[in-house]
């Protein structure tokens, strides 16, 4: 039987509560993620484009998040951030099941992208402290894993919910979230003190990070990759609801399946991608999601017959990138900040993942109500561009880019 160093996973005894929190509190988002534009379009009758404004704005709003995390987060410790993030959330989506005015939805969703903005600035800090010495790459994959099977199995129960027709399915979507949330606070706050608390680094007032212009330029490039990612649980069910000619529950499958591919692979890949220089790995990652991009932008023009199969074939691809990119993507931040102020690049490299929560939404709604292939070609290019900077980038930085927890540590 493998061992555990051989299958690519860390020491977890005693950070279990962690693992198990992360798996949880992923199972909301892989339930309600998938449906939210829907529902704000079919229970609280708010038309799809202005629904896609709506998110886009109150994402916006939660901009300055990682931001405030990178002053804080030395003083009052990542998991503490972590957990009043995920009680936030909650919050949020106990809101969503009650309310329907649009302005109640709109603070909602407002607590709700802040609360994300929150949670994903500190949660790799986190994640970092718990890792025994060299183990933090592997702890960055496993953290990853569990998060990817709670939204494999949540992304099983969005697609049954979503083929059950009617309003209530979707309610049962945000309590569901509501819940996740709650119970994976509870279990970090299980966590023991000796597995977060490290010694802080003051590192003062955002150290040079302006000034950091090959950082700043993989902080733009990863921004066009999170976008690729988040293309597919925002347009995916909107695309087969409104136009491929293909079974609803399908939506649910296909994201179930690019989450265990997460689940069960990112350990794998740090094993075995180890080696190799990171960016060169997140180059193929680009040149893979421009490869789906472009399938999926063709489903509307090949046969009916295949439009599953094709759509299946796409949807594998997707994944081969998601992880590569999500195995290497944080650690590669990890490596190229220094010691001093590591927690608050790690925080700002989060705000790559902000643009595009405030990007895709009203990306994908503007562009699909012009023409349904629209999205995913213009997807296809931004990733073509990503990978292209990322070749250009591992070239000036050399040494950053080597998988050595001795650099960053």
């Amino acid at each position: 039987m493998p061992s555990a160093t051989a299958l690519g996973l860390p020491n977890v005894r005693g950070r279990l509560p962690l693992l198990a929190g992360l798996a949880i509190d992923s199972f909301g988002g892989g339930c309600a993620g998938p449906l939210m534009l829907l529902y704000f379009v079919r229970v609280a009758h708010i038309p799809l484009g202005t629904a896609g404004v709506l998110l886009t704005v109150a994402t916006l709003f939660s901009i300055a998040a990682p931001a405030a995390v990178g002053l804080v987060i030395d003083r009052v410790g990542p998991r503490n951030l972590v957990v009043g993030a995920q009680v936030a959330q909650g919050l949020a989506f106990t809101g969503f099941f009650f309310g329907r005015s649009i302005w109640l939805l709109f603070l909602c969703a407002l607590v709700s992208t802040t609360g994300q903005r929150v949670f994903w600035s500190s949660v790799f800090s986190l994640l970092a402290d718990v890792a025994d010495e060299g183990e933090r790459d592997r702890w960055f994959g496993l953290g990853g894993m569990m998060q990817a099977g709670g939204f494999a199995l949540g992304g099983l129960v969005a697609g049954t919910l979503l083929a059950a027709g009617g309003t209530t399915p979707f309610l049962i979507a945000m309590a569901a979230n509501a819940v996740s949330f709650y119970l994976a606070g509870v279990l970090l706050l299980g966590l023991h003190a000796s597995h977060h608390q490290r010694a802080a680094h003051d590192s003062g007032p955002a150290p040079l990070l302006r000034k950091d212009k090959p950082f700043l330029v993989l902080i733009a490039a990863n921004t066009l990759f999170a976008l690729c990612i988040m293309m597919l649980g925002v347009g995916l069910p909107v695309y087969v609801a409104e136009a491929l000619p293909v079974p609803k529950w399908l939506v649910g499958v296909l994201l179930a399946a690019a989450s265990v591919v997460l689940a069960a692979g990112q350990t794998l890949v740090v094993r075995h991608t180890e080696k190799l220089r990171r960016t060169s790995v997140l180059v193929v990652a680009g040149v893979g999601w421009a490869v789906w991009a472009v399938l999926m932008a063709s489903l509307t023009q090949v046969p009916s017959a295949v439009v599953a199969a094709v759509l299946v074939l796409a949807t594998a691809i997707y994944a081969f990138a998601d992880l590569l990119h999500a195995a290497t993507n944080n650690a590669l931040a990890a490596s190229v900040a220094p010691l001093v102020g590591r927690g608050k690049y790690l925080s700002y490299w989060q705000y790559s993942f902000a643009f595009a929560s405030v990007l895709a939404p009203g990306f994908f709604a503007q562009l699909f109500e012009v023409r349904h292939e629209l999205p995913w070609l213009v997807t296809a290019v931004l990733a073509l561009v990503a990978a292209g900077t990322l070749a250009a980038i591992g070239r000036v930085l050399p040494t950053q880019t080597e998988n050595l927890d001795t650099k960053a540590d």
